[in-house]
């Protein structure tokens, strides 16, 4: 053996030695490194990462909705919980089959099939949809095909779920009793469909959207402050595959909706309601109507009444807006507005005098009520004032045409200044926009000016015709008609809004008084006389009956927009006034429609509506009422010898207007009480009986 080969040995384990150590060294080196740059720059693949960490859900957190309040504070619209049950019915039953004992399972599931028919029955007494048998027979159906949930009848509140959980087996919880509670926010209306259509409809807190929605009611039209903002939080899922709250990712709370305090009195809406339907529910010739009462000096609604009868049961529901949506020729009621503008620029007077012509005027038909009054008179001249309470349409038209004939353009002016020829901002969608035919322009004609000055070639809605009535009774001072007089929010108000002015001035005071006056007249001695003049608040105001355009598809064969081909035409009626007359409070106007075919006058159901609104809220304010002295004294009784009455002959008013009828029999002493629309059929006593002046003569309208 060579020495020297012993001598380097060694060497060459060091070598090799001090190259493995160089190399866990630079492995280490790599090590350390790697996990400084994994620590400081590296950031993962997020396609990689999401599988390595629990997977997060965004929740979305809702708010709860705000309320609908009357001016007082009355809830209209408010939002609940409600709770839907169901139940799990195949609980226990893995549990009572593991048993190793027949017996044993037999005994477990004959006893819980005991209580099931005790829930059966507490089901069947609380929700009252199902027999006792009817519940215990789909619970076991459903237990024996493994159904673990069925829900049960219809969302309950927060009481009546305190009776469900009480019952048999329910009692036990959600393990063992199998129940199943979801919780929901539902929106509840305490006075069910009073003022529906002004308030509006939603199921629950979801967004109500579409800008082609109109007349959705407070409810849509404020629903940005109702709704309140949503709030999220996110949930992370847990071993057991169910979801936490992950506390380390963003969390926003819900903001809870704001309360909109309306201007709607419910009671006085209740009064209305009742009033109108009493008056049209069983005239099935009648195919709608409303009613709304504004307050006075703010313009406030104070109701607002849309009954609209259904087509397959008759009955009346609020479906439909006709005090916002349905513009149509107003008719008589119109004339206060050209009379208005004869005063303004004086002139005329409530006392001039004009030739009555038998009624008649160039390309116009003749007037009956004038050739009546003449034969009446005995005289060829009638006042304004006489016309005004008559309704007469050769007055009003010869006025027109003889003041503002060269100059039609100064009074549709007029007319323009008092807001009836546009739609105004309004706080529900919806409102129609009036049309008024302009002088100059290609669709004026020689008659229009005429038609105008009498409430045709016009369309009003029942809001813009009861808005400037309010005017007259605020002394000639515009307020605009408003749902709205806060929004509110935790009981502070948060935005006030309440009254605004549409104009300040459409007429002078004097001219305000001055129709006021002529207003009354038609209530004590004209077309209102027979449903108003015994209200328990004096009363202003004015009828009006006209036409309706039919729609196309019903004249087609007929050259008349006013008839279809078989001579048939439908009507709008209209009472519109204030009260109490010397210092008004309330401006009503109640507008009802006719089924094509059929006729009403203003002077009959809208006025006798009129009249019971106005009786009711007589009613229903204390200080209406007066006071009775506890004192007093008796008179002397002294035999006085009884009056003689007097006996006359009952006149023939077969065949005339009503007016005309109760003209005629209260001028011979009678009183006058009358059924049905249109002219007299019969009559009782019939003419020319000897009748005792003062008793009642009952006419029968057909």
């Amino acid at each position: 053996m060579d020495v020297n080969s012993k001598d380097k040995h060694p060497d060459r384990i060091r070598r090799t030695l001090y190259i493995v150590y160089l190399c866990y060294l630079l492995a280490a080196i790599v090590i350390v490194g790697r996990i400084v740059q994994i620590q400081l720059f590296y950031s993962p693949d997020d396609s990689i990462a999401e599988y390595f960490h629990p997977r997060n859900i965004k929740e979305t957190l809702k708010p709860t909705r705000g309320a609908i309040l009357s001016y007082d504070g009355r809830l209209l619209a408010m939002s609940t919980p409600m709770y839907q049950v169901g139940i799990d019915a195949t609980v226990r039953k893995e549990e009572f089959q593991s048993k190793k004992d027949p017996a044993k399972r037999r005994e477990l599931e004959e006893n819980w099939r005991g209580k099931a028919r005790q829930l059966a029955a507490g089901l069947s007494e609380i929700y009252g949809d199902k027999s006792a048998d009817e519940y215990y027979k789909l619970i076991i159906r459903n237990r024996e095909n493994g159904r673990r949930y069925t829900a049960i009848g219809k969302p309950v509140d927060h009481d009546m779920l305190q009776k469900i959980k009480a019952l048999p087996l329910f009692k036990e919880g959600a393990n063992k009793g199998g129940i199943v509670i979801g919780e929901m926010d539902t929106r509840q209306y305490p006075y069910g469909s009073l003022a529906r259509r002004a308030i509006g409809y939603v199921k629950d807190n979801t967004r109500i959207g579409g800008t082609g929605t109109t007349n959705k009611g407070i409810e849509g039209n404020f629903d940005y402050f109702l709704h309140g903002e949503e709030g999220f939080k996110w949930m992370k899922r847990t071993d057991n595959n169910k979801y936490i709250q992950n506390y380390d990712s963003t969390y926003v709370a819900a903001v809870d909706g704001s309360d909109i305090r309306t201007t709607i009195d419910i009671d006085i809406q209740d009064i209305a309601d009742k009033a109108l339907r009493h008056q049209i529910e069983e005239n099935v010739d009648i195919e709608g109507a409303c009613a709304v009462i504004l307050d006075v000096k703010t313009g406030a609604i104070r109701a607002m009444v849309n009954l609209m009868r259904d087509s397959t049961n008759n009955r009346l529901g609020e479906t439909y807006n006709y005090a916002v949506q349905r513009p149509g020729e107003p008719g008589s009621v119109f004339k206060a507005s050209t009379l208005m503008s004869l005063l303004e620029d004086g002139k005329v007077t409530l006392e001039t005098k004009i030739p009555t012509n038998h009624g008649r005027l160039s390309n116009f038909p003749q007037d009956d009520y004038i050739t009546r009054y003449e034969a009446r008179e005995k005289s060829d001249k009638i006042t304004v004032l006489r016309g005004f309470e008559l309704s007469s349409n050769y007055v009003f038209r010869k006025v027109a045409i003889d003041n503002y004939g060269s100059e039609p353009r100064k009074m549709m002016d007029k007319i323009y200044l008092y807001k009836l020829g546009e739609a105004f901002d309004f706080d529900l969608d919806g409102l129609a926009t009036p049309t008024l035919p302009s002088p100059g322009s290609k669709w004026w004609s020689a008659t229009d000016l005429g038609s105008v000055a009498i409430g045709y070639s016009v369309t009003e809605t029942p809001l813009h015709i009861v808005t400037f009535y309010n005017a007259i009774a605020n002394k000639g001072r515009m307020m605009k008609p408003y749902f709205v007089e806060s929004i509110e929010h935790n009981g502070t108000v948060v935005e006030k809004r309440g009254p605004s002015v549409l104009n300040g001035s459409i007429c002078s005071k004097a001219t305000a008084d001055t129709l006021a006056r002529a207003l009354r007249r038609v209530v004590v001695n004209g077309t209102g006389k027979n449903a108003l003049e015994h209200a328990r608040l004096e009363v202003a105001g004015k009828t009006g009956t006209a036409r309706v355009v039919l729609d196309p598809r019903h004249t087609r064969k007929s050259r008349n927009p006013y008839q279809d081909e078989y001579g048939r035409k439908q009507y709008q009626a209209t009472f519109v006034g204030f009260f109490p007359w010397d210092a008004p409070k309330y401006t009503c106007i109640v507008t009802a429609y006719t089924k094509l075919g059929h006729t009403l006058y203003g002077g009959s159901a809208p006025a006798i509506a009129f009249r019971e609104i106005v009786d009711k809220i007589y009613s229903l304010k204390v200080d209406n009422g007066e006071t009775l002295s506890k004192k007093g004294s008796m008179p002397d009784m002294k035999n006085v010898p009884a009056p003689v009455a007097e006996t006359g002959h009952v006149p023939d008013v077969r065949g005339l207007g009503v007016m005309d009828a109760v003209y005629e029999l209260e001028n011979s002493g009678y009183k006058v009480n009358w059924h049905g629309s249109g002219h007299v059929k019969s009559q009782d006593p019939a003419s020319g009986t000897k009748y005792t002046k003062g008793n009642t003569v009952t006419l029968e309208l057909k």
